[in-house]
């Protein structure tokens, strides 16, 4: 029932090509300078951070493009000393994302048993840079059998599976959201669920449409604390790495979710936060609405077609 209700359709549209798409369509903004800037002024920053929190929305044709952009300038920087970390891979299937990106199995048999989202199409540019680049790719994200089982059953439930079922999430027991974030999470019930993959949906129920005793906070935030303990278990085994991960905006805006569950792992951490959105008033944009989001905005046109759409 719940996969019913909660299921998406993808429909893709055809989006512009990357190579057409050009500083023209979108704008960056560096909170702590109060100016418009450019990706470069991003990567240079990264010298003095370890992390780059890359926030999308799932279906911005831009923003993806700005992604493997930025990924491709930090290469430049920083070389091998460079990892991508990504929402959209669960842990279980690292052993599958290691095979393809050594060249042991086809991408045909990876994107089966990867299980890629329905818009694999958007990330595989970076996946392919990295198994290019000879880069690690961390699936850093819960699989969803385990934040559907603390949802209903609470942490107790996670306690009692196995040493290897553990692997696939944040250690027990994991903080769960409060304050702010807690609030922000029980407005989904008043907004539009993210776009289809991401977590920030497909965690539980909003209130208005809760099953049972489903507990939304409970889910959300293990998907939440295993992004942000894959991370700094990769930092930590990685010394001197620079990581870029990729979420749905929702897991980093405002350094709630995944960036506060960050300092929980490693209270000396230090993430760089990109918020992104689009805005009907582009290019002309009022930056003082973003500001709270992030270090740096990037706001996309609006006139750029989606790579799908919600129905």
């Amino acid at each position: 029932m719940k996969k019913l209700l909660f299921s998406l359709l993808l429909v893709p549209v055809m989006g512009m090509a990357q190579d057409k798409l050009t500083d023209a369509n979108y704008r960056v903004y560096s909170v702590r300078l109060g100016k418009e800037v450019s990706l470069k002024d991003i990567v240079s920053d990264m010298d003095n951070y370890d992390v780059l929190m890359f926030g999308e929305e799932h279906n911005d044709s831009v923003t993806h493009f700005l992604e493997a952009s930025v990924f491709e300038l930090l290469h430049l920087k920083f070389g091998s000393d460079l990892a991508l970390s990504m929402e959209m891979f669960d842990r279980d299937v690292q052993t599958v994302m290691d095979e393809y990106l050594q060249g042991f199995i086809r991408e045909k048999n990876f994107k089966k048993d990867a299980r890629v989202w329905n818009n694999y199409r958007d990330y595989r540019p970076m996946v392919e840079f990295a198994r290019q680049k000879q880069l690690d790719v961390v699936c850093a994200n819960a699989p969803s059998r385990y934040t559907n089982l603390a949802g209903r059953k609470g942490q107790r439930a996670l306690e009692l599976l196995s040493k290897e079922s553990k692997e696939y999430f944040a250690p027990l027991p994991y903080d769960t959201a409060s304050g702010q974030y807690f609030a922000k999470l029980m407005g989904l019930s008043h907004t539009p669920a993210p776009a289809p993959g991401d977590t920030a949906k497909k965690a539980a129920p909003p209130p208005a449409m809760n099953m049972g005793n489903f507990n939304m906070v409970t889910a959300q935030s293990l998907w939440d604390a295993t992004m942000a303990h894959s991370i700094v278990k990769y930092q930590k085994k990685n010394k001197g790495k620079k990581i870029m991960h990729v979420n749905g905006k929702f897991h980093s805006d405002e350094g709630f979710a995944v960036v506060t569950q960050l300092y929980n792992y490693n209270s000396k951490i230090k993430p760089l936060i990109i918020s992104t959105a689009s805005d009907e008033a582009f290019p002309k944009v009022n930056w003082a609405d973003y500001k709270q989001n992030g270090d740096y905005i990037i706001i996309t046109d609006p006139k750029v077609p989606r790579t799908y759409t919600d129905q």
